[in-house]
């Protein structure tokens, strides 16, 4: 069985944004391409399907850490904030924005709520992101066979 965690999340990442945008799983808000991710961000994203990248990482983060909320993620895409002249402290990402992917991503069944707090990945889920994984695994194998082992 192949893990998210045996491909490069470079590689595996816009495989799975593809497959969520062709499911029809998740869908930007309108409001998508004026918001940045997060107060450390001096813009907005400038390629016009991040959404869909961000949704399939967001996925992929579930999916590794096992149950996750949406402060917890907010953590894990936040970074530096430039302040002028004064010392860089850590942000949180937007919080807005992962809360609605992860919504989305529950909408379609791929993410499900755990207990009292926060979500996993559903076996629906688990199912898409494994597959996507072996695709890009037997893709790798092409380039490099000594992965073989993995499949």
């Amino acid at each position: 069985m192949t893990h998210p965690q045996d491909v490069p999340p470079s590689r595996l990442l816009p495989k799975l944004a593809d497959e969520l945008r062709s499911r029809k799983a998740v869908d930007p808000p309108p409001w998508a391409m004026f918001v940045k991710t997060g107060v450390h961000k001096q813009r907005a994203p400038v390629p016009v399907d991040w959404w869909y990248l961000r949704s399939a990482s967001v996925l992929r983060k579930i999916y590794l850490k096992g149950t996750v909320g949406v402060e917890r993620l907010s953590s894990e895409y936040g970074g530096k904030r430039d302040r002028g002249s004064a010392p860089y402290h850590a942000r949180n990402g937007s919080r807005a924005v992962l809360r609605e992917i992860v919504h989305q991503l529950e909408k379609s069944g791929l993410v499900q709520p755990f207990k009292t707090r926060g979500r996993r990945v559903s076996p629906e889920g688990a199912k898409l992101v494994d597959g996507v994984s072996r695709d890009v695994l037997k893709a790798l194998v092409a380039e490099r066979p000594e992965l073989a082992k993995y499949l």
